[in-house]
């Protein structure tokens, strides 16, 4: 018998309800009253989230937030700057004591991803876990110098054809493992960019110019472009895969609901939670 784990797929939602909905799963698997659970979701509008411990006021260009319309929330998790658009973005919440998961941050997270893997090659992509090889390599671990979520190697991320196509970040709170992340379709660079604070333009547009040598989309390494649909029934099946169990649709009940909708507007619609120092 195949371990069950609850499947939500939110569609899109806001910034804050995105957040708290994670934060929430968390709470309440620690308290026994949901099993793991894998959910889907996406972004409206398209946002930027930065990471747990980002200093907005020096690393973020507010102003470009505001005049590309997007979203703005800061995440649970730790990492750098990520902007969700056309994305499959997803969320994992397991026990830290689950007997298939292991004490070490990373190698959990690479029996996570293992999920994400086997969804990249139900697109028909050869994607493969990047093990950082050199000294240098694993010290710029310690030290990212760029505020931008793609422009950094990981541990365990996943490549195809040498080049990062998802990112994701990883908590644990209360014994229990969040880890969320973007699998990304399409991706704008122009507009990622313009997002973050430089010292000067050469600076920028240098760094623009290595992150096509570093992260790729899905669609850009495709003939025929993967719609969000087939992308979500390509990694269900693939966490199912990956992580050997099943999944079944769950829907939040209507105290659910509203614990999450308060949590969004205390918690991820407040400045003070979003800009803090």
């Amino acid at each position: 018998m195949k371990e069950t784990w609850h499947f939500i797929d939110s569609g899109n939602c806001s910034p804050a309800y995105n957040m708290a909905l994670d934060e929430a799963l968390l709470d309440w698997h620690s308290k026994g009253k949901v099993p793991p659970v894998i959910r889907f979701y996406g972004w409206d509008p398209a946002t930027l989230s930065v990471g747990y411990f980002q200093k907005v006021e020096k690393e973020i260009n507010m102003e470009a937030v505001k005049k590309h319309h997007l979203g703005f929330v800061r995440r649970p998790t730790g990492g750098r700057g990520v902007l969700h658009d056309q994305e499959l973005t997803y969320s994992v919440i397991v026990s830290e004591d689950h007997p298939e998961m292991p004490a070490s941050v990373t190698e959990a997270y690479r029996v996570i991803s293992q999920g994400i893997l086997e969804g990249f090659r139900e697109v028909g992509l050869d994607a493969y876990f990047a093990i950082p090889e050199s000294k240098e390599d694993r010290e710029a671990l310690k030290n990212p110098r760029s505020a931008v979520c793609f422009d950094a190697p990981s541990w365990y991320e996943l490549v195809v054809e040498g080049r990062k196509v998802a990112g994701s970040a990883q908590t644990r709170q209360k014994g229990v493992i969040l880890q969320h992340g973007s699998i990304i379709l399409e991706i704008d660079e122009d507009k990622l960019f313009d997002l973050f604070n430089y010292p000067n333009d050469r600076v920028r547009e240098r760094m623009q110019r290595n992150f096509k040598n570093k992260a790729v989309a899905i669609n850009a390494l495709r003939e025929k472009p993967l719609s969000l649909d087939e992308a979500r029934t390509c990694f269900k099946n693939g966490f199912e895969k990956g992580l050997d169990i099943e999944l079944v649709p769950y829907t939040l009940t209507k105290e659910e609901e509203a614990f999450v909708q308060k949590l969004a507007k205390d918690r991820y619609e407040s400045d003070d939670w979003n800009y803090r120092k």
